[in-house]
């Protein structure tokens, strides 16, 4: 089916096969018409610092490139923030802005973003890609500098999640809940399209995503540096406890005092199960230097092995006088008013 073009280039993928995807060294973005670089994975444990910012930097050039590709022949006007909402699909979570706030209030807005008429609200506009710079200018009470283009809904998400990888990668369960948000209004070719993953990666997102409790992913955060075996983790220790506790522990003033990914980790290691360490025994001597017993305690009991092949009398002693010695005991805490 012919599908509307948006930036110039269509929304229709070339088709490949399972295997040409997993073999490819570049993965194409129909949408904005740029084709995503990939590591050769028999160089990945090789890659140094030095690479690692050259592909920050490709990446962020790419992105940009999609916006000055965006702008070019389309007038960028300025709309008043609160005229303006955000997508209908939420892909990151809140985040710090210190850092975007800081340079639009010095040297202004220097990138529009990408809105569309609101579907249903006249007069108002809904955001494709840019939230975070509407975000800024709602908080520093500038107009916001905007490209206004009709956009499907299908149109808009794949827009928003195509823009958002290329810029600055979303954390993996910004990206895994935006993907399975998706999936509930679109086809998967679609949420493919726009979160520019396999349909394996994809599978295995939306069953992580959908056994995790909504309000204990909004409670951890963004959690950046957790990736998927970490959260997969946590679904696994969910099973064997209460999610509805682990979910009010990482609300609470304690865990939300913490970053993002310490909350997650707070909130694992609130769900593992306690180990007890096992102490090696500790040697009873007498003042004269005899060995009496070994003593092993934990938070349990008390235990107290008596060597009977070296002492049998006073393993016997021990015996006998543990009734009276237990006697003893009950009557002082008795004249102690215990």
């Amino acid at each position: 089916m012919s599908r509307k073009h948006i930036l110039g280039v269509s929304m229709d993928a070339p088709e490949t096969s399972a295997v040409d995807t997993r073999s490819a060294k570049n993965r194409t973005m129909p949408l904005l018409g740029v084709s995503r670089k990939e590591r050769d994975p028999a160089t990945k444990l090789t890659a140094n610092i030095g690479n690692a910012l050259r592909e920050q930097n490709d990446r962020l050039g790419r992105a940009e490139e999609i916006e000055r590709r965006l702008a070019e022949g389309q007038a960028v006007v300025d709309l008043e923030a609160s005229d303006v909402e955000p997508s209908f699909v939420q892909d990151r979570m809140q985040g710090d802005l210190d850092g975007l706030l800081a340079s639009i209030r010095e040297q202004g807005q220097q990138v529009p973003v990408l809105v569309r008429p609101h579907p249903e609200k006249a007069g108002r506009y809904q955001i494709a890609f840019g939230h975070r710079r509407w975000r800024a200018v709602m908080e520093l009470g500038l107009p916001l500098k905007a490209v206004v283009r009709d956009l499907t809904d299908e149109q808009l998400v794949v827009a928003q999640g195509q823009e958002n990888n290329e810029r600055e990668d979303l954390t993996f369960i910004e990206k895994a809940r935006f993907a399975f948000l998706l999936n509930k209004q679109f086809p998967r070719e679609t949420v493919i399209a726009a979160m520019s993953i396999d349909k394996s990666n994809l599978s295995k997102m939306l069953l992580l995503v959908g056994a995790l409790p909504p309000d204990l992913i909004d409670a951890i955060g963004a959690a950046p540096g957790v990736g998927r075996p970490n959260w997969q983790q946590l679904a696994e220790l969910l099973e064997k406890a209460s999610s509805s506790d682990a979910t009010r522990y990482a609300a609470s003033e304690q865990v939300q005092s913490l970053p993002s990914a310490e909350r997650f980790k707070a909130v694992i290691t609130s769900l593992k199960p306690i180990r007890t360490s096992r102490k090696l025994p500790e040697v009873m001597m007498a003042p004269a230097g005899d060995r009496l017993a070994q003593v092993t305690q934990s938070k349990a009991k008390l235990e107290i092995t008596i060597d009977k092949k070296a002492t049998p009398d006073f393993a016997v002693f021990v015996m006998e006088q543990l009734p009276a010695l237990y006697q003893e005991y009950r009557d002082r805490n008795q004249q102690n008013g215990e």
